[in-house]
């Protein structure tokens, strides 16, 4: 039976098998991948789809001459469109822009009038163009998706290594449609012979097809990247940096003003009674709290600012640039904004306030736990002398051989 078989059988057959075990492995993908599931069901689709095509295609091969031939490639020709839809709705689900099922349907409905105008004995050319500049359309657009997500979302160094892939695809689906316009009997015997052309495209689309499977698992396996280095790098539950990402950064900080001589300053924040909100109203209350003051704070900074939970109901904020005079105002916008602002719990409006414990950087032999010290000093004396309030911590040149903070 095998020897039966024509190269072009085994080449199509082989395009068929690779695409259906890639729809199987996105199809397990749905159940291992997340928040990329319906992404995933549309590129099991397309694998699928793409498969068909090639059963189809197969099949017309051994009706060669009879009507039911140009039936089976013109399903087939459709069924690879589809799949490529479908790819197309996977990468727009995966990149976060709304499907476009209006721009789909029109595609859909232009390759299959042509289709159907191909079915004529003379028609073979229109199906196999229409559809050849449909489907490079579709992945000009796709190819320029994935750049702009590499460039913007991952930052890939070379965003358009994603891209290639469909980009050559394009050109192959371009070439094939102007061929087809241009030589109409040539490409119409080609598609129904078994042919060394044939074999060639089967190769190629081989490797076009590991290519794009190969981008889309890039994407999926960047973004696991993406969100472990967020995750380790932001606090769960305000979506602000956390401690060990904030004394990086003041670290960081440091370094530089020790080279250029840039102030800097830091504010500690701690809201005030916050045990008697977990007391009174649960820790999901407490919880609604934090993210509220957080929200409050880091849309109060400037934009070189950065803010981050410090532990429990405690926030840092680090301020570039900006000296003990430049921050003040700054922090006491943030405490009146915090008082203003009351957290809505049970459909109450339950008030909330923060004390404010300022310190600036300015001798070059501190360190950022020394810094941290003084902020934190004033801090409690903020809280000592009645709460809701700001105090500014004292020089680090006066320190400990002084008080260590005074009120603003």
């Amino acid at each position: 039976m095998l020897s039966s078989l024509s190269a072009t059988d085994v080449a199509f057959t082989m395009c068929g098998l690779m695409q259906a075990v890639m729809a199987l492995i996105w199809l397990l993908g749905v159940w291992l991948i997340g928040d990329t599931r319906r992404a995933a069901v549309q590129w099991s689709a397309y694998s699928a789809l793409s498969a068909l095509g090639f059963v189809l295609l197969t099949a017309a091969l051994h009706e060669k001459g009879t009507s039911n031939a140009d039936v089976l490639r013109a399903l087939g020709n459709v069924a690879g469109f589809l799949g490529i839809v479908a790819l197309q709705r996977g990468i727009w689900l995966f990149v976060g822009r709304p499907l476009n099922t209006t721009v789909h349907l029109i595609a859909i409905a232009a390759v299959l009038i042509a289709s159907y105008l191909g079915l004529s004995p003379h028609g073979g050319s229109i199906r196999v163009s229409v559809n050849s500049a449909v489907q490079a359309v579709l992945s000009i657009g796709m190819a320029i998706e994935l750049w702009r997500y590499a460039r913007d979302e991952i930052r890939l160094r070379w965003p358009g290594v994603l891209a290639a892939p469909l980009i050559v695809a394009a050109a192959s689906f371009a070439f094939r449609g102007a061929k087809a316009l241009a030589l109409p009997e040539s490409v119409a015997s080609e598609m129904a012979a078994d042919s060394a052309l044939n074999v060639a495209s089967a190769f190629v689309y081989v490797v076009l097809t590991l290519a794009f499977h190969a981008t889309l698992a890039t994407l999926v396996v960047s973004r696991l990247i993406v969100e472990l280095r967020q995750r380790s790098r932001h606090d769960g539950l305000t979506g602000l940096l956390n401690r060990r990402a904030m004394e990086e950064a003041l670290t960081a900080q440091i370094q530089r003003s020790r080279r250029t001589g840039e102030p800097f300053t830091v504010l500690m924040l701690d809201l005030d009674h916050f045990k008697s909100i977990n007391d009174r109203y649960g820790h999901a209350a407490g919880d609604s709290a934090l993210k509220h003051a957080a929200a409050i704070l880091k849309s109060g900074v400037r934009e070189v600012d950065q803010i981050a939970r410090f532990g429990g109901e405690e926030f840092l904020a680090l301020m570039p640039g900006a000296s003990l005079e430049a921050a003040r105002p700054l922090a006491e916008r943030l405490r009146g904004r915090v008082g203003d602002e009351p957290v809505a719990i049970d459909g109450t409006a339950v008030p909330i306030s923060v004390s404010i414990g300022v310190a600036q950087w300015g001798d070059a032999a501190e360190d950022v736990s020394r810094l941290l010290v003084r902020a934190d000093v004033a801090l409690y004396q903020a809280k000592q002398q009645g709460r809701n309030r700001v105090v500014e911590a004292r020089s680090a040149l006066l320190w400990p051989h002084a008080d260590a903070a005074g009120t603003v």
